[in-house]
């Protein structure tokens, strides 16, 4: 059993963002068990009638249900809300506009920075709950008087601060993350103990609103047919040579293998995409690597570092913190040197800073050189 004391004892109400899956019913049932007052809450995001497939993701019809189960067996009160209108504005039409760039978004990153987080705080006051809890495997550390900070995931495998780093700082003066300190098997293990309907639920990967990995699909929802990220161009080799011809840029991006022409001596992937001239540029795994970072829409959770400090840096999901030498880092962007070059830094993604376990903020990845981006198109 995880001892209550993990938790902090807080007497005040928490409001918890219950998705459906085993990691926010934990959340409640933990919060629950040390004899606070708990409320959950699902979003609804999007309207489900017009697209096949996402109903068993974590923001799916059957995440709400789920959800309502859970909430049932811990004997709380629990809300639907209908952000639908916000997640298309925020997510869903930024997605369409990135992609159409040639970039490649992060919606799940966009959605915590611009729709969730805010709405769950506007939801909390107005509940009348001082927390917000949510079953994400990161951890908010309170020391002493200094400001609340938010630090890496006990458990590396699982650690999602990498879609955290945009959320408002203020959340964190409020925000409790019960998981934090656990791995997934034993999430899992103390979820069976309590008997939850969802111990033993699938993990979900997929984007909520992008059924069977189908991105072009969602953008020929959206752009006209003869849009450029949907219509055919060439496919170059660094000299500019033409290597073959693509059904449109939308459907690659920096770093992609698949789909690209054969009859190399080694294999190719995508360098770079260029809307403006419809090209795709291919080229061997070692013109992949780059060493430097240009990021924008930058937030910052901790103070910023200086330039010349030397700070961790995970470029995507997934990927290991590698080291960076700060050049600049401003209110509206940071630029870094990486002494060890990275393969596929690809714009639209995020770059995440962290000086140990400590996430200091993040960025848009603007480019992998060039001048310091103060702005991120679609970010404001």
């Amino acid at each position: 059993m995880i001892a209550p004391s993990r938790l902090g004892r807080f007497a005040d109400s928490v409001l918890v963002a219950m998705s459906g899956g085993v990691d926010s019913s934990l959340t409640a049932a933990l919060l629950a068990g040390e004899g606070r007052p708990v409320i959950g809450v699902t979003m609804k995001t999007f309207c489900y009638s017009g697209v096949e497939g996402p109903s068993r993701t974590c923001c799916g019809l059957d995440g709400i249900a789920d959800a309502k189960s859970v909430a049932a067996q811990l004997d709380m009160p629990h809300h639907v809300f209908d952000v639908e209108e916000d997640f298309t504005r925020d997510v869903i039409d930024d997605f369409v506009s990135e992609y159409a760039a040639g970039r490649t978004p992060i919606p799940c990153v966009r959605c915590n920075s611009f729709t969730k987080f805010r709405d769950l705080l506007r939801r909390a006051d107005g509940l009348g709950c001082r927390w917000l809890a949510t079953g994400h495997y990161a951890r908010v550390v309170r020391p002493g008087a200094g400001r609340p900070e938010l630090r890496r995931g006990a458990d590396d495998r699982k650690d999602q601060t990498y879609f955290l780093w945009g959320i408002p700082r203020r959340a964190l003066d409020r925000l409790l993350l019960p998981v934090g300190d656990l791995t997934k098997p034993q999430v899992r293990a103390e979820a069976r103990r309590l008997g939850l309907d969802t111990a033993d639920k699938p993990e979900s990967f997929e984007i909520c609103f992008v059924p069977d990995n189908d991105y072009a699909g969602v953008l020929r929802r959206y752009l006209p047919d003869d849009h450029p990220a949907l219509s055919p161009g060439a496919i170059r080799l660094e000299d500019g040579s033409e290597a073959g011809r693509h059904p449109g840029y939308a459907h690659y991006t920096v770093g992609q293998r698949k789909g690209l022409p054969g009859g190399f001596a080694e294999p190719m992937f995508v360098l770079e995409i260029r809307p403006s001239s419809r090209d795709v540029v291919i080229g061997p795994r070692t013109s992949l690597a780059r060493s430097r970072v240009v990021a924008g829409g930058v937030n910052w959770l901790a103070d910023r570092p200086a330039a010349g400090e030397r700070v961790g840096v995970r470029i995507r999901h997934g990927a290991p913190i590698v080291d960076a030498d700060v050049l600049e880092a401003t209110s509206t962007g940071f630029s870094l040197d990486l002494p060890t070059p990275q393969a596929a830094i690809t714009p639209g993604q995020s770059a995440v800073l962290y000086r140990g376990d400590l996430v200091l903020g993040g960025g848009i990845i603007v480019s992998a050189g060039g001048p310091l981006a103060s702005r991120v198109p679609g970010r404001s």
